[in-house]
């Protein structure tokens, strides 16, 4: 049986349908989660995607991570279920301190858009674990808010922990370390400021490396369901 995916969305969620359709792609079944509930209606893993959650009022994703799913996603995530937050998701995933540091205003004070290339750091965690160590993919990524901020401290622990997940091989964005994507201390919990999403079908996005995220979660519940 295929795993049940949950895509979550926010106001002002724009990339939903697309995540939905990667989950599809990827051999997996979407399941629509709507911000105003708290039921997950027993996923097996949950995505958040990207946009503009709330219009980023306040800060990108502060508000997002008040809402009840969220409430829902973080006492699953406790638990182990596996989230993957994507851009604005991965903000919401910070704002709701699951993922260490925030996610600043690009350096450049401008909107990118550009298919980045990165390097995968570690494939200890469920969303990475059918790369290969040091591999390098091709994500599309498009944020204003990119720039990824920790404490001095939180970077040592995240490089000693091993919980930086992907870095820039040319950093568009002014983050620290080149980090464009870190996990939780338990591997469970991804988020990552480029778009897996669309980079799952060769016609529309010029290659398929997104397809990893998702061949990776159903490797690892294929072992622990």
């Amino acid at each position: 049986m295929a795993p049940r995916i949950g895509v979550v969305t926010f106001p002002g969620t724009l990339d939903d349908q697309d995540a939905a359709r990667a989950v599809c792609l990827g051999g997996a079944e979407p399941v629509h989660l709507w911000h105003a509930s708290a039921d997950l209606k027993s996923v097996d893993g949950v995505i958040l995607p990207g946009g503009f959650s709330y219009g980023d009022y306040l800060r990108a994703g502060a508000l997002a991570a008040l809402s009840p799913v969220m409430t829902a996603v973080r006492e699953a995530a406790d638990r182990g279920l596996p989230v993957l937050g994507i851009c604005n998701g991965f903000q919401v995933l910070c704002e709701a301190h699951l993922l260490p540091g925030t996610l600043m205003r690009n350096e450049q004070r401008r909107f990118h858009c550009s298919v980045q290339e990165l390097v995968v750091e570690s494939i200890d965690t469920v969303w990475t674990c059918d790369f290969k160590p040091d591999q390098r993919i091709l994500i599309p990524a498009k944020h204003g808010e990119g720039n990824y901020v920790a404490s001095t401290d939180e970077l040592a622990a995240l490089e000693a922990n091993n919980q930086v997940v992907f870095r820039y091989v040319r950093n568009p964005n002014g983050s620290e370390h080149d980090i464009a994507g870190v996990t939780n201390e338990t591997g469970n919990v991804v988020g990552l400021m480029p778009h897996p999403e669309h980079a799952v079908e060769d016609l529309t996005s010029g290659g398929t490396d997104g397809l990893g995220f998702i061949s990776s979660v159903r490797r690892f519940l294929s072992v622990h369901v």
